[in-house]
């Protein structure tokens, strides 16, 4: 079959991969698409650096074979965070966080970017009736904003600061959005931020970014800027007491003073990822807008990696 595998230095596109087989407790899926997200940028950067295999870990498509009959023809969304179903995490409903877990296009499992994927019956999710394919891709970023109110309690009167303008920015923007939050989005780029019009209001990072740049401070800070310096900017934007939400992952390490997070008693809570059932269920009903899908073929995986469009893909198995 055909795929896109990370070989510790680059992504190179094979057509003589094994289609794989499920074991027991697993199906295998016929990928239809598949996104690419910052994170599979940041493993190419060295993010994952023990990880080698097909990559990528937003997908949908149609069930082929299954454990459980009742899902094949279906077309579905997945999990990407396999747990071994032994350790406290798995038994105390915390899969994502168990010490073994395997992930998909990361650590340990093959991802989707290939013809097929083989993926626990169990993280497997409907897509709803009526609702495209290209859409239900956006299902576990849009799972990943979702966590930020599961984690943290969002009052329609909080003053919230979502930092990046990118594609998690944007979802997590969207979800707020919803609860009628006072929300400001801050970025690097002003034609970025355009996108985010009708979300809340929108300012420009300055260059350089001084202390004192900013006047405004907010009780909860959402940081989503994929950077190692949007911590520092979040540190300077948060109110005393307040809540810092962190989102990015890259390959590096920030640099903040941290005593300022105990002088001023700020709440740093680690995000990720989150609930596909909501998440699909607000994809159906059209409460989330969602930008054009900029797809690729696996062949021109460096394309589909190094595009500039807000969400690039894999057109797989599914139509062009």
């Amino acid at each position: 079959m055909k795929g896109v595998v990370y070989n510790g230095k680059e992504a190179l596109f094979r057509d003589d991969l094994p289609v794989p087989s499920p074991c027991a407790a697993q199906s295998r899926v016929r990928v239809s698409y598949g996104g690419v997200c910052s994170t599979d940028r940041e493993v190419l950067k060295g993010y994952r650096p023990d990880f080698r295999g097909v990559m990528g870990h937003e997908f949908v498509g149609v069930v082929e074979s299954s454990s459980d009959p009742a899902w094949v023809g279906k077309t579905v969304v997945g999990e990407l965070n396999a747990g071994c179903g032994r350790c406290l995490y798995c038994r105390t409903g915390r899969e994502k966080h168990c010490p073994d877990r395997k992930v998909m296009g990361m650590a340990g499992k093959d991802g989707c970017f290939a013809e097929y994927l083989v993926v626990e019956t169990r993280l497997l999710h409907p897509v709803p009736p009526g609702l495209p394919m290209a859409d239900a891709l956006w299902t576990e970023p849009l799972a990943a904003a979702l966590e930020v109110p599961r984690q943290v309690h969002i009052d329609p009167g909080t003053c919230i600061a979502v930092i990046g303008d990118g594609r998690l920015a944007y979802l997590c923007a969207s979800v707020l959005h919803l609860y009628g939050v006072d929300l400001t989005v801050v970025g690097k780029h002003a034609s970025k931020l355009e996108r985010f019009a009708g979300l809340g209001k929108t300012a420009l990072i300055p260059e350089p970014e001084g202390e004192g740049a900013f006047s405004d401070t907010y009780e909860v800070v959402v940081e989503a800027s994929g950077s190692p310096s949007g911590l520092e900017l979040a540190s300077r934007l948060v109110r005393r007491q307040g809540t810092i939400v962190l989102k990015s992952t890259y390959a590096g390490r920030a640099t903040v003073d941290m005593s300022q997070f105990v002088v001023n008693e700020v709440t740093i809570v680690g995000s990720r990822c989150g609930p596909f059932g909501p998440a699909l269920r607000l994809l159906e009903k059209g409460l989330i807008k969602l930008p054009p899908t900029e797809f690729y073929r696996l062949e021109e995986q460096k394309a589909a990696f190094d595009s500039r469009s807000f969400k690039a893909g894999f057109c797989i198995g599914g139509p062009e």
